[in-house]
């Protein structure tokens, strides 16, 4: 079958500035379909929020699905199943029905695919039931079900013990889920299918997209098993990889703290078989909002399966950051391979003082919505008998901010000069290198109130 699954997962989808993010790379492979005879259910949700678009496009998407396994099983889109396979159709809504049995015909199989009308709650349990009952016990074949569905369920009983007994008895389930306007429960779709969780979901927020995740799959369904399997992933550059966690098969390992390689020597070669690998991620950029976490991933084996995975993006928020001094803009320079030596004007440099440079950050805690902060911060200078000595005085005005509740507000670069001169933290200073003890206080006050002016009311 090739690979049959592939996904990347986040744990969350909302983090802080420099928060962390587990990621989950998950994929599976399955024998050749033409060489290993299987029989395979597609259960179809026709509940009413299929309606429209979403119906039709579910159609298109499992009509393309049975044209490529026809092809895939005796190497022609001759209108029959071939080498033992079969597919069976099964929709459901408020209950299920079995729209065939298992078997070859392919305009059979597109007639009850197309025939499905919109309507109903959703009965999972139902589905799966009435996808299990096709299945004959007795035959070798290999035992598929793909479950598609929009949205929670509403009806019948709770459908992970009838998915459970499902998986014992030996049969693959795959979950395709759409995002509908009910919503859609991953962890549920996790709990039904077979694991690993990640290699046998996917998730897809757009209807349109149904027919080219339909197709994927069973064209991979159609390849052997996949062997010399590389992945190539690359975060997005405000993200930092910061550790990786050893896959369930292969090896990974970082490339650079923004890419990382996975290799497996072979995956779904003798049976169903999955793979994951979880890492993490550092989010290291400054600014606030969605944000893409991997730039790119690349797939290869040596039987040419086309895999793709999902595009994650995650919600940062960094609060509010004021940087009152700006940093001096860096001269970029380049020294080429093979010179010794680099000669290069950097133009006019303006004195502003001398000595050493303390840069300080902070955060100013819980600052409510359009209320300036005024903020005043302290530098002092202790000589050996504690006694205190000025070194500088900053004050810094906050503007104000417009969201709905309170936040922190980030305030970096504030910048202080130590001329040497002034050093008096050691006795004997010698030279630049001498340590110096200092002190900060930091005074933090809001300076706008909600005082309001009432109206002046004259009786005559």
């Amino acid at each position: 079958m090739g690979i049959t699954n592939s996904n990347k997962q986040i744990n969350t989808d909302q983090i802080d500035c420099n928060g962390t993010l587990k990621i989950t790379l998950a994929l599976s492979a399955a024998p050749d379909i033409a060489s290993n005879p299987t029989d395979i259910v597609l259960v179809l949700d026709r509940s009413g929020s299929m309606t429209g678009t979403p119906l039709a496009n579910m159609k298109a998407g499992a009509d393309t699905f049975i044209d490529i396994i026809d092809e895939a099983t005796d190497s022609s889109k001759d209108g029959t199943i071939g080498s033992g396979s079969r597919i069976g159709i099964v929709s459901f809504a408020d209950s299920a029905t079995a729209d065939t049995q298992l078997i070859t015909s392919v305009a059979a199989l597109k007639s009850a695919v197309n025939s499905l009308n919109a309507g109903g709650s959703t009965n999972h349990a139902d589905a799966f039931t009435k996808a299990v009952q096709l299945f004959d016990p007795a035959s070798p074949n290999a035992r598929v079900i793909v479950m598609f569905t929009d949205g929670k369920t509403t009806s019948g009983v709770p459908p992970a013990p009838v998915a459970a007994a499902a998986r014992a008895s030996g049969i693959i389930i795959y979950c395709i889920g759409l995002i509908g306007d009910d919503g859609i429960d991953v962890n549920v779709l996790n709990d039904w299918a077979t694991d690993p969780d990640a290699s046998h979901v996917s998730v897809t927020p757009d209807d349109a997209d149904l027919e080219n995740l339909f197709a994927d799959l069973a064209a991979n369904i159609s390849k052997p098993g996949a062997t010399d399997i590389v992945i190539d992933e690359t975060v997005n550059p405000d993200f930092r990889i910061t550790s990786v966690i050893p896959p369930t098969k292969g090896t990974a390992m970082m490339i650079s703290n923004t890419t990382l390689q996975w290799k497996i020597s072979e995956l779904g070669v003798s049976g169903n078989e999955g793979a994951s690998l979880e890492f993490y991620v550092m989010h290291v950029g400054q600014s606030t909002g969605t944000k893409q976490v991997n730039a790119s991933i690349l797939y290869s084996d040596t039987e040419g399966n086309v895999v793709t995975f999902p595009d994650q993006s995650v919600s940062v928020d960094c609060g509010i950051v004021v940087t009152p001094e700006p940093c001096p803009v860096p001269v970029e320079l380049k020294v080429e391979g093979c010179h010794d030596s680099l000669v290069a004007d950097l133009g006019d440099v303006y004195l502003e003082s001398l000595g050493r440079i303390v840069q300080l950050d902070l955060t100013v805690k819980g600052v409510c919505p359009h209320k300036r902060t005024a903020l005043a911060v302290v530098l002092t200078e202790v000589d050996s008998y504690g006694e205190e000595y000025q070194r500088g005085l900053k004050t810094i005005t906050l503007p104000a901010h417009n969201y709905p509740s309170c936040r922190d507000i980030q305030v970096k670069c504030i910048r202080f000069v130590l001329p040497e001169d002034l050093n008096v933290s050691v006795p004997d200073p010698k030279g630049i290198c001498s340590p110096r003890n200092l002190k900060v206080r930091v005074f933090a006050n809001t300076i706008d109130t909600d005082f309001r002016c009432c109206e002046g009311t004259v009786t005559v």
